[in-house]
This record gives structure tokens, C-alpha cells and sequence, in this order.
């Protein structure tokens, strides 16, 4: 088969003839369809990102949609013939307090989210090395969810898109009728987390971000459940607007903003919430977010962290597919070839809003 292979952070990086891997215990082989680029994928591969990269040459590549051609021994609900979404988040299921985990095919993790990272995290992810930007891929068992929707593989996989935001939704438990903000909602999880916060029944969905016109494009497109605030960088005002927009404060927010430089965006934010609201953080700060204790507990207010999404998420997304109340068709899809990969990802690293980049196989 063909694999795109990095060697080492950095090193060369090409399309390869490899053999077609043999499913191990716990493993399935997929035959991939398509899968989605992320918007940073060159900076993860020439290693600016500070990834916990495999030691060796492996083949990068995240979320997923594909055919079951092989199970290992010890698969038990797949077969050869499935269509199944791909997901890269793997936890060991084994009785520890924190069990080991991974992004297949992007980084291993740690308690300090890429720092820290503990013996058995390397050791799950020698075991696991390799991704989806392959002809094949061969990945745990407990990575892949059978799928059923009429829907072209290509836009399916845009279901990676949305998969994240919908973690960060069910931790902060939104409900229907909620008010809720996403802050950073001109990025590539922000929009569809726009998208999906509507469909999943928010009265009001506030969209929070820089860009004045990816903004006003990205409620049009929503219908007008959703409103929209150009953050200023000042964080009354900023606050003061998000309260406003929101009807004197929303029951909920979402941080999904990626490498902030500051935290004023993140503090108007969690101040355009009504007292008890909940903010999901699940972006990066390259700086401290400061909370004020005494604020917080006259507010009564809540800051959850969550990384990535329970293994159920994609199933349920799935289900909203073939409702009718995800609508897929408002992402902007543009498609490579595998053997284009390096022209998509500077296409993945221009998205805005509801752009999501695909390669297909």
C-alpha cells in the first residue's frame, strides 16, 4: 500500500510503498475512504508544535472514514465490510486511576497535555504508532464505530470537525434551551461548534471572535437562533457585549481557541455568563488564565477543562447525521488526492469558519 512516513520531527517526509499491515490482537485494518487535515498538521510534522512524536518513522494523520478489510483476534463487534469513522483518541481501558492515552498518529500525552508524559503513554503509543494518511490503517478496535449514514465518505469525514466541540458540549452539559457562547467561533472547531449547538437545541448561540465578516457569514449561515460579537480586546466591554447579545448572560461557554497569546478573550467570555454558568475550556493559552476566587464564588461559576470527547460521541453524531438535525452540507469541503497531501495541508492551514480540508483514498 501507500503511506505517507515522517522521519522524525523534521525529516523527510514522503509517500512510500509499505506492506499492508496484519491486524494484531485488538487491532482492526482499515481501508481508508477519506479523512480531514488539520489546519496545523505541517507544524505538527516539521515539529514547531512540541509533539510528542512516535520515535520512528510512522504515518501521521488523525480522524477518519473507512471499510473493515481485517480483524485482529479479540475484536468481537467487527467485521470485514463495515463502514466506520476513525477516531485518533485512545485510552487504555484497564483498572487505573488515570489510564495511559494517546492521539493515534499525532501525539502521545501527558498529565501536562503534551509534557510530563509517563512511561506507558510511550509504550501504548510504540505499540500504536500510525495514522490515517495511508491507503490502509491500522488502529485499536476501540478507535472505529460502524456508521451508517447516506452520506458521501468525503463529507462523512468532516464529522471530525465536529466530533471535538461535541466533547466539550456534553462535559459542560447543554441542555435544550440553553444560551450559550463560543468563543474563537471563526476556527475550525469554533464554527462547528456554532453549527452544532443549534442542533443540538441551544435557544441562542452567541459566535465570539476577531474576524467582524467570518463572523456575520457565520451566523447567516446558522439561521437566526444565532447572534454574533466582535471582540475587542478590552475585557469589559467585551464582556458587557457577550452579556447583551446573550439576554443578560449565558447559561454556558465555549473556549475553543487555539494558541492564545492572551487570556482576554477567555475572561470576557467567562464574564458574559449569568451566575452559575459553566465554561468549557478546551483550546490553548501560551499564557495563565487568572481567576479571581472571589468573583468566582459570587458568581457561582464553573471552569471545566476537557480533552477531546467519550468514545459514544461519534455514534451519537452519527445518529444526529441520519436525523436531519446535523446538517453536514453547511461545511465548505474541499478534496486532494492522497498522494496531494502536501498541497491540502496548505489548503487545511488557510480554513476559516466552516472550510474543512479532506484527502481521499
Amino acid at each position: 500500500m501507500k503511506a505517507w512516513r515522517l522521519h522524525g520531527p523534521g525529516g523527510r517526509f514522503a509517500l512510500e510503498e509499505i506492506a499492508i499491515p496484519a491486524p494484531k490482537a485488538g487491532g482492526v485494518v482499515v481501508r481508508m475512504e477519506a479523512a480531514p487535515v488539520l489546519s496545523y498538521m505541517r507544524r505538527v510534522l516539521d515539529g514547531s508544535l512540541g509533539y510528542a512524536l512516535p520515535s520512528g518513522p510512522f504515518t501521521p494523520g488523525t480522524n477518519g472514514i473507512g471499510t473493515v478489510a481485517a480483524v485482529g483476534p479479540q475484536v468481537y463487534h467487527l467485521a470485514p465490510g463495515q463502514r466506520v469513522a476513525l477516531s485518533p483518541h485512545y485510552a487504555v481501558d484497564e483498572r487505573a486511576p488515570e489510564p495511559a492515552q494517546l492521539l493515534i498518529g499525532l501525539t502521545a500525552m501527558g498529565s501536562a497535555r503534551f509534557a510530563a508524559r509517563e512511561a506507558a503513554a510511550l509504550a501504548l503509543q510504540a505499540d500504536w504508532p500510525d495514522g490515517v494518511f495511508a491507503e490502509f490503517a491500522h488502529l485499536p478496535a476501540a478507535c472505529a464505530t460502524p456508521i451508517e449514514a447516506a452520506v458521501a465518505p468525503a463529507r462523512l469525514a468532516a464529522i471530525g470537525k465536529f466530533v471535538v466541540p461535541y466533547g466539550g458540549f456534553l462535559r459542560g452539559g447543554l441542555a435544550v434551551g440553553e444560551t450559550i457562547i463560543v468563543n474563537g467561533a471563526t476556527g475550525f472547531f469554533g464554527a462547528a461548534a456554532v453549527v452544532l449547538a443549534v442542533a443540538m437545541g441551544a435557544a441562542r448561540v452567541i459566535a465570539a471572535g476577531r474576524d467582524e465578516a467570518t463572523l456575520r457569514t457565520l451566523a447567516a449561515a446558522c439561521g437566526d437562533r444565532v447572534g454574533s460579537v466582535r471582540l475587542t480586546g478590552d475585557i469589559d466591554a467585551d464582556a458587557t457585549a457577550l452579556r447583551e447579545a446573550a439576554g443578560g448572560g449565558a447559561d454556558m461557554a465555549l473556549d475553543v481557541v487555539g494558541r492564545a497569546t492572551s487570556a482576554d478573550s477567555t475572561l470576557a467570555t467567562l464574564r458574559g455568563l449569568r451566575r452559575g454558568g459553566r465554561l468549557v475550556l478546551m483550546g490553548s493559552m501560551t499564557v495563565p488564565l487568572p481567576l479571581t476566587v472571589g468573583e468566582m464564588l459570587a458568581n457561582n461559576w464553573s471552569v471545566l477543562g476537557q480533552f477531546m470527547y467519550p468514545k459514544e460521541a461519534i455514534a451519537r453524531l452519527a445518529a444526529m447525521i441520519a436525523a436531519g438535525t446535523l446538517d453536514l452540507g453547511k461545511v465548505d469541503l474541499e478534496t486532494f488526492a492522497l498522494a496531494d497531501l502536501g498541497a491540502a495541508m496548505d489548503a487545511a492551514a488557510a480554513m476559516r469558519a466552516l472550510d474543512c480540508t479532506v484527502i481521499t483514498m
